[in-house]
């Protein structure tokens, strides 16, 4: 797996990088070769954020934490994606390698996770008219939603923007995914 850092007002040092390296590679056998880490470390004046991203082939786990210590913040973020893989065991089972999850996902302590089915509940059929990203920013504050799918007007695809837990906004554009 290749990590890729990024420092938001701070320096990593080789022992937090070494740190990282360890604990990711648990996760060594459920991922391709071709598996990418993202990590992202900022430093507050009370607080430390590790942001840790996963994509292999079209699947994308993630995870944020923070915490009063950046290793501490680290470790939740491994938790968090080890308990992402749990939930999901049956359905990544297809998707990953066969029998790589076994040892990750079923620690004799942890009882075990039934599995969940989704269930759509309501289909909602939406006009998608080409605006720009700030009109689609606009309308999706009006109608008091935290996303708001529309074409762009000036790549002429479908694109998502969201309102991100920092109060900013976010915009989904649409990729091949290899």
């Amino acid at each position: 797996m290749k990590i890729t850092y990024t420092e938001r007002k701070c320096n990593l040092r080789d022992n937090f990088k070494q740190r990282v390296e360890k604990k990711l590679s648990k996760f060594d056998k459920i991922f391709s070769d071709e598996a990418q880490a993202f990590v992202v470390a900022t430093v507050d004046k009370n607080s430390q954020t590790v942001e840790i991203t996963i994509r292999d082939k079209s699947m994308v786990y993630r995870a944020e934490k923070t915490m009063p210590e950046m290793n501490d913040a680290v470790d939740k973020c491994i938790d968090v994606l080890g308990r992402q893989l749990r939930k999901n065991k049956s359905k990544l089972e297809k998707r990953l390698r066969k029998g790589s999850l076994e040892e990750l996902v079923a620690p004799a302590e942890e009882p075990e996770i039934e599995e969940e089915e989704y269930t759509i509940v309501r289909t909602k059929e939406i006009p998608v008219k080409p605006i720009s990203v700030d009109e689609a920013i606009l309308q999706m504050n009006m109608v008091g939603h935290k996303f708001y799918m529309f074409t762009n007007a000036d790549t002429n695809e479908v694109n998502v923007v969201y309102l991100r837990d920092d109060g900013k906004y976010g915009l989904l554009v649409p990729t091949s995914g290899e």
